[in-house]
Order: structure tokens, then sequence, then C-alpha cells
């Protein structure tokens, strides 16, 4: 019997190469693709509230499968996961939204009105993204700063070597990141604004969200709109926004039981869990 097919799509920065202990976990049970890096396509730029980066991604799903899939996204790739979803309902059979908050009420409107008054890259993240060193002699002097930073030192072992691997390229004076600080900084620069409207009448496919309760991503953008698309489908873990990257095991498991009651709630009935997944 064939495993259900899973498509995932990364967090702003980091390749999917990185994800690749929490894909290993998953992969017991689905089918599991991922495109290795969004927002580096120039033929799909990166613009204000991402239609192209959604373009691409259904171009991605329509390439790939015959059939509707499984979408998981981390961040970037929860809400672009979501949007297509949304566009696109005969591609997907559910969306679990990995610590990708949906930004609604006063907090859209204050973001919008940033990005018209041309500050978007003058806050952080952007403002702090733009700057980020990209550039080191070896891959192990790059391992080395990143392992010295408090956000990668809680990863789990082999995390941040996965990233060393999948992350870097040669560069003239060692090797350079592969995600260049001009995309992932234009990427938080364009953060989706109108997200809540896409929601007004409802949604077209059942979806979920794990949170990390550390995470401060989504302490920033509080829970009431995202509760709102997800009703009872409203998970928190433990770990902050790279809960994938710091607990693989915790979020694959939370993942893999997010996606059984997603298509249990799908059928209209209660059905054993290994039959959810069929």
């Amino acid at each position: 019997m064939s495993k259900p097919k899973l498509h995932f799509a990364h967090a702003n920065s980091y390749p999917a190469g990185v994800y690749r202990q929490f894909f290993a976990l998953l992969s017991q049970d689905f089918d599991i693709q991922s495109l290795d890096m969004h927002a580096h396509n120039p033929r799909y730029p990166v613009s204000d509230g991402w239609p192209h980066l959604v373009d691409e991604y259904i171009h991605e799903l329509t390439t790939r499968y015959h059939e509707p899939v499984i979408l998981v996204g981390h961040s970037l790739g929860g809400m672009l996961s979501m949007m297509v979803a949304h566009q696109r309902p005969d591609l997907v059979r559910c969306v679990v939204m990995l610590d990708a908050p949906v930004v609604g009420g006063w907090r859209a409107f204050a973001w919008h009105l940033l990005k018209r008054l041309g500050k978007a890259y003058k806050v952080p993240p952007a403002k702090f993204s733009i700057r980020r060193r990209n550039v080191w002699p070896s891959a192990q002097a790059a391992y080395e700063h990143f392992a010295a930073k408090e956000l990668f030192a809680v990863w789990a072992p082999g995390v941040l070597t996965d990233y060393i691997d999948s992350g870097l390229k040669p560069h003239p004076e060692g090797v350079q990141l592969r995600y260049t600080r001009e995309h992932e900084t234009a990427v938080y620069a364009t953060l989706p604004h109108h997200l809540p409207r896409l929601l007004r009448k409802g949604y077209p496919v059942p979806v979920g969200f794990i949170g990390g309760d550390n995470s401060w991503e989504t302490s920033q953008s509080g829970h009431k709109h995202t509760q709102a698309l997800v009703g009872r489908h409203f998970r928190i873990v433990r770990g902050g926004h790279l809960f994938p990257m710091e607990n693989p095991a915790v979020a694959a498991q939370a993942t893999r039981e997010m996606i059984v009651d997603l298509l249990s709630e799908q059928a209209g009935k209660k059905v054993l869990k290994r039959e959810a997944l069929a």
C-alpha cells in the first residue's frame, strides 16, 4: 500500500535539507517531497503579499502530483500552504501550519501601514536580516559561528550539521549561505497583511496549527485569528519558533497526530488512525 503524499514548505532562510531528521521520522507514514528553496526563483519574485510565491507553490503541486496532497509548512511555508489551499483547494487534502500564525486585526493594519510608509525594511526582523553575516572562511567556521548563538544551540544534535550541509555554497573567500540575506529580508518585508480577508467565508479544507510555547513570533501575532481559522485543531508544544529543529521527534509526532485528526474530521466520521491516512 502506498503512503499518503505530503508536501512540505520550509521556513524563511532554512532550506528543506535542514528538516532531514523531521522528514525521516514522518517518512514512516508519509511520502514526503518539498521544494529545496522558496523565494529564489526569478520567475516567481518576492513581492508584497507573496502572490508569485503562491504561484510557484501551485506550480510545484501541479507538476509533482496527480491527486490532492497533504500540505505541511513551517512559518513562511505554513502561510504559503494556507494561501495555496485557499486558492486551489482541489490540490489539497489538509494543511498543517507549524508556528505560522495568522496576523490580523490591529496588528495587520499596523503592518500594512508600515509597508505603505516604506518602513518595512527598517523594523525587525528585516532590519537585522539584511545585515546578517553570510560569508565564512570554511564550513567549520560557519558551524562554530552558529553553534555559539542561543537560537542554534538549542537545536537537536545533528540538525545544525544538516543546516551547514544543505545551506552553504562555495564563495571566493570560503563559503556563503545559499539562502541569500537579500531574499530572506524581502520575504520578511512583504509579509502578508491580508490573511484574515481570506477567512471571512470559511476555509475550503481542514487546517490545523502547531506552535511553540516559547515562540516570539507566535506571541507577537496573538492567537485570536489563528484559532478562528483552525478551531479545535490548535496545539502548542514545547519549544520556540524553530521547534521542528529543536525537537524533531516531538514535531513529527504532533504533525502526524494533527494530520490524522484533520483527515478524520474531513471524512465526517471517526476512523482508525491508520485508516485516516489512507
